[in-house]
């Protein structure tokens, strides 16, 4: 389980990252904290792997609280989630060692998206303790690259390959079964317009076979995954 600190002094934006943090599988919320101070003796006292950090705060700001984690030497990760759209705010977060960048306002995609990519490479460190380059390189490095002669497909513009494997992971749950775009909305609280998205997307993959059902009201398509062409799509 990943053990999660908010660091934001706005309570409501701190609630709904409570909230978007709570629908997500393997995070468990440590705590909230409103300010650098706090954030420091939270950290003095609890083992946390990572903080999901504001910048603009009372006080001191969330990139010294940053460079604090830095000097000296805590073992926790950070995103970013902050208004603070500037180069040399973003550039200064980045060489600190940010996992990533959020910028208010977002959509809970997007989040998914930073907490499902962290949650791969929590997992995959966490396996091994030795790794070859192959290995470092496609999940940590250069996680877009494929080895020489594999079947590379571009994402149509738009989608994201950490959003589509959020909802390949449902897929594959709903194996053997019907399912519908509103389900898989609801297991992976991604609007109903981006999924219709990448199911389209899978489906002329032919990862997917698509159906039309009539009933009362609009007609609806329901789909179900034929696993043998989950090769197709490299992650």
């Amino acid at each position: 389980m990943i053990k999660v600190l908010i660091v934001e002094d706005d309570p409501m934006v701190a609630e709904f990252n409570k909230r978007y943090l709570k629908e997500m599988k393997g995070f468990h919320l440590s705590g909230i904290v409103h300010n650098v101070r706090d954030a420091r003796d939270f950290l003095s006292k609890e083992q946390v792997n990572l903080l999901l950090l504001d910048v603009y705060m009372p006080g001191a700001n969330g990139l010294e609280l940053l460079h604090f984690i830095r000097e000296q030497k805590i073992a926790v990760d950070v995103i970013l989630i902050t208004a603070a759209a500037d180069t040399e705010k973003i550039q200064t977060a980045l060489r600190l060692g940010a996992v990533d960048y959020l910028i208010k306002p977002f959509e809970f995609e997007r989040f998914n998206q930073a907490l499902a990519k962290y949650k791969e490479k929590y997992a995959f460190f966490e396996k091994s303790r030795i790794f070859n380059q192959e290995e470092l390189d496609e999940r940590i490095l250069h996680s877009d690259q494929r080895p020489s002669g594999e079947l590379i497909i571009e994402l149509p513009k738009g989608l994201t390959s950490s959003t589509l494997q959020v909802i390949i992971d449902v897929i594959k749950s709903k194996e053997g079964s019907l399912f519908s775009t509103d389900d898989i909305a609801e297991s992976t609280l991604i609007s109903r317009v981006s999924v219709r998205k990448y199911l389209k997307y899978l489906t002329q993959l032919g990862v997917l076979e698509e159906s039309l059902t009539y009933g009362i009201g609009r007609p609806v398509y329901f789909y179900t995954l034929k696993k043998d062409k989950l090769s197709q799509v490299n992650m």
